[in-house]
């Protein structure tokens, strides 16, 4: 039995390469979702924010574990994997961590 529930929340804001539609900007973005999706099927990752800027993205990612350990572990993970990528920048990440008493 869990004590404690945390939810983890990252968000990445991210700089596209040469992106110069949002028909493009779509073709880097999902491949980069679908990836973290596969590597961590247990996330929730989807674009949330500069939806209609074709070179800058935001993506959310979202944990939920009976540790927070796991929470912050999962996150760096799938932050460390985005960053990989060649054809984007990661302008920045930001991490938050909710429990059940917050």
């Amino acid at each position: 039995m869990i004590d404690q529930v945390f939810v983890g929340a990252l968000t990445l804001d991210l700089l596209l390469g040469d992106v110069h539609s949002l028909k493009q900007k779509r073709g880097v973005i999902r491949p980069i979702i679908a990836e973290v999706q596969r590597h961590f099927p247990a996330v929730a990752v989807a674009e949330t924010g500069d939806n209609d800027l074709h070179r800058r993205a935001r993506i959310g990612v979202a944990v939920v574990s009976g540790t927070a350990a796991n929470c912050t572990d999962v996150l760096d993970r799938c932050e460390r994997l985005v960053a990989g990528r060649p054809e984007i920048e990661l302008l920045s990440a930001r991490q938050r961590l909710f429990n059940d008493e917050d």
